[in-house]
């Protein structure tokens, strides 16, 4: 795993997940920890999904243990190869790696099995009630639900049917397999639940093999079960399906009837059947965003987003191509913490983890996003020299570089002005400012185009302000950065921001939808110029643009020759002031 920033923190964690780890270590009750992460490949990743990736692996890096990728692969007709290609990109991206990769698909013969043992020992059957009549027939949270007329079926009957929707014989919907458990429980997720349903859709990793597919409760619970997974750490709203998990665990009992396991152990998976115990955590949630894979779908569908790699997007695919760390996102998931409690988390508590994390490790580079030609008079036209700078201002160990020095530079534009508001401490005609590490210089006049806009500043450098000169130290108000005209590279600048212009795009306010709440000012592209130490950037190499913000050579668009760079995030919360 990479370096963390050096604002972590290094004490042991003390949250409720890990307390229970060590408790259980202590007293035996396991003698080594197993955890699992289990997302459905059905879209990418998201800034929500990076907290369960750290807590999962985490916690069995932090006890010695071990971690399985498992994808959960029941609902064949939303996924896709593309996104489990992604997923495990972006958990290898955030600095783990997996024991075993495993698919819920690896298990389809024995959830079968395990079916067949449930309908045997009575506890489940095949029930022909639509959709519908099962929504009617389940009750209230007030009203306790009815049992289905065909609760009573013989096991025979049962096992015949389970056989034949298995072999084809029936439609999508025309038939399920439920629990057979208390349709008068308080948990309506204790009310006869379905355990397998009818889908004829080829799978991605099975084919046509299978035209009935397991229920996400059944494979989620005998899937941690059969990997011996100790502790599957879950987010908060599968709280009240823990029953349900527990039942499919007890009532199958893999550990107990390790002929249920034989289709596995054909295959070489090794027997590894256990009972594990279900720990629910509050999930992630950010404003000024939306973290429904659904939704996340929809924008990328409509056109509304650049794909689920847009650096708008709150993805892993599409923040990391904005230019966010892995150890960024580890010290977010850190400072947030592990609880009980669910909550929205401000977006700024991300990006400051971002800053603090590039503060201490991004060289500096120099950048004019809205160039203003500035002409130094008194240097002659074919003067040029090279300046040292130090690459980062805290560490020394980043090293040094050139930066070519010429007669016409670029400067910000509005780093001058003609009226100068109260308070401004920058270039005005007659005013001095500091030229960062050259000199101070003055402005002696603007050059105005046909409109009246100011095209280019004429200037004149002290000649006893430059860097270990006697009149260095002379004191001005303010400093600005530039480039070389001459020397300077063009480059392509995204400036992204929020991807949403309310903080609860969700809200369901007068109507509209979280597409009518799109922040139009999301990306904006400049085109300036970068010093040539900037251009030869890397893809996905981060630099802070001096007095500019954070930036990050774009990982598809950029190249030595034609610069592209993304804004990962600005030098302060600038949203904090909006409101």
């Amino acid at each position: 795993m990479s370096d963390a920033p050096a604002t972590a923190e290094t004490s042991p964690r003390t949250d409720f997940i890990r307390q229970i780890v060590r408790e259980d270590l202590a007293c035996g009750r396991h003698t080594a920890i197993k955890t699992r992460f289990p997302p459905e490949p059905n879209g990418y990743l998201h800034i929500g999904h990076a907290k369960a990736i750290c807590l999962d692996f985490g916690i069995a890096q932090e006890f010695g243990g071990t971690c399985n990728l498992r994808l959960d692969d029941t609902n064949p007709a939303k996924e896709d190869p593309e996104y489990v290609r992604a997923i495990q990109e972006d958990v290898r991206w955030l600095g783990f790696e997996w024991a075993s990769l495993r698919h819920a698909s690896d298990y389809f013969e024995v959830f079968y099995l395990a079916a067949e043992k449930l309908i045997r020992q009575g506890d489940a059957y095949v029930c022909d009630l639509s959709p519908d009549e099962v929504r009617a027939y389940r009750g209230t949270l007030t009203e306790p639900g009815r049992n289905s007329p065909y609760r009573d079926r013989s096991v025979e009957e049962n096992l015949d049917l389970f056989h034949r929707m298995r072999a084809g014989e029936f439609p999508d919907g025309a038939r399920t397999l439920r629990a057979k458990i208390d349709m008068a429980s308080g948990n309506i997720n204790l009310r006869d639940p379905a355990l397998y349903r009818i889908k004829h859709v080829p799978h991605q990793n099975t084919g046509d093999a299978w035209c009935i597919y397991p229920m996400y409760d059944f494979a989620h619970s005998l899937s941690d079960a059969i990997e011996g997974i100790t502790h599957s750490l879950c987010t908060l709203e599968f709280e009240d399906h823990r029953p349900l998990y527990d039942w499919c665990v007890d009532k199958v009992d893999l550990a107990g009837h390790p002929e249920l396991l034989a289709p596995l152990l054909a295959k070489g998976f090794p027997n590894e059947a256990g009972k594990p115990r279900q720990i629910e955590f509050s999930r992630l949630n950010f404003n000024y965003t939306v973290l429904s894979k659904r939704k996340l779908l929809a924008l990328v569908e409509a056109g509304l987003v650049d794909g689920w790699d847009d650096p708008r997007m709150p993805t892993l695919q599409g923040i990391r191509r904005r230019g966010y760390t892995p150890a960024a996102l580890r010290l977010m998931v850190e400072r947030v913490g592990i609880s009980k409690q669910n909550s929205v988390i401000d977006l700024s508590v991300l990006e400051g983890a971002l800053r603090d994390d590039l503060d201490a490790h991004a060289p500096r580079r120099m950048a004019v996003l809205d160039p203003l030609r500035l002409v130094i008079v008194n240097l002659p036209d074919d003067h040029q020299e090279m300046l040292r700078f130090a690459n980062h201002p805290k560490d020394a160990a980043l090293g040094e570089r050139e930066v070519p020095f010429a007669r016409e530079l670029w400067i910000e534009r509005d780093d001058f002005a003609e009226v100068p508001p109260p308070g401004f401490k920058r270039l005005t005609v007659g005013g001095e400012v500091r030229l960062r590490g050259a000199g101070i210089i003055r402005c002696d006049e603007a050059i105005k185009d046909g409109d009246g806009r100011v095209i280019e500043l004429r200037c004149t450098l002290d000649p006893t302000s430059r860097p270990g000169m006697e009149g260095a130290n002379r004191k001005v108000k303010g400093t600005v950065h530039w480039v070389s005209a001459r020397h300077a590279v063009p480059a392509e600048i995204r400036l992204y921001d929020r991807l949403f212009s309310v903080p609860d795009p969700d809200a369901d306010e007068a109507g509209r939808s979280y597409r009518d709440v799109l922040n139009p000012e999301s990306r904006r592209i400049m085109h300036g110029y970068v010093e040539p130490a900037a251009a030869q950037a890397q893809p996905e190499q981060s630099f802070q643009f001096e007095r500019l913000g954070y930036f990050v050579a774009d990982r598809h668009d950029h190249r030595p020759e034609a610069p592209v760079f993304n804004r990962s995030v600005t030098l302060r919360d600038t949203w904090a002031s909006k409101g």
